[in-house]
């Protein structure tokens, strides 16, 4: 990848919107895109690893990174921590690859800030009741904490005009085809 300095996009959208699963066939895809993998305080689901879907790290690591000041952006939701390590994202870049990063909307908030050159994109859902549906059938989480992101997903949604790009995950080859267009375009 000579002479390419990569691109940075942000994907944010409310908790259970699709975000992942539009990005792991959107990966397939993009050879020369490059998953930021994040940190996190909250303990891994079924199937996850470390170093592949998160860094599941202690709230002391972490919040020892954040006092050396190692995260583009980190913030707390549903009770846990999660960051973008800096040094990750430029490394990615520095390679010539995009680097692509799946966060949360405070952190895509400081981001956005920071990295103004950024290319941001939401991801809403078809509406709050599907989003509902969605959340209740991953069945990872108890009813306080889906009312919480649901309550949480309300604020998202109210400031998507802060995102250069954002559109609503309906189906997944909608929003692959959607999300694919976009970074055909901020690449070209």
């Amino acid at each position: 990848m000579e002479n390419r300095r990569g691109k940075l996009f942000i994907i944010t959208g409310p908790s259970g919107v699709g975000k992942g699963t539009v990005l792991n066939e959107f990966f397939v895809h993009n050879p020369n895109a490059r998953y930021s993998i994040s940190s996190t305080t909250r303990r891994p689901r079924e199937g996850e690893e470390h170093a592949r879907h998160y860094y599941f790290v202690s709230e002391e690591e972490f919040l020892s990174a954040v006092e050396r000041g190692e995260f583009l952006e980190y913030a707390q939701y549903g009770g846990n921590y999660y960051g973008t390590n800096e040094k990750i994202v430029s490394e990615i870049l520095e390679k010539g690859y995009d680097a692509i990063l799946e966060i949360e909307a405070q952190g895509a908030k400081q981001v956005i800030e920071k990295r103004p050159d950024a290319v941001s994109i939401f991801i809403a859902p078809p509406s709050l009741e599907e989003l509902e549906r969605r959340l209740r059938g991953r069945q990872t989480e108890d009813e306080a904490s889906i009312l919480k992101r649901l309550e949480i997903a309300r604020e998202e949604i109210a400031e998507i005009d802060l995102y250069k790009y954002s559109f609503k995950n309906i189906t997944v080859d909608g929003s692959l085809s959607e999300l694919q267009r976009i970074y055909n375009e901020e690449v070209a």
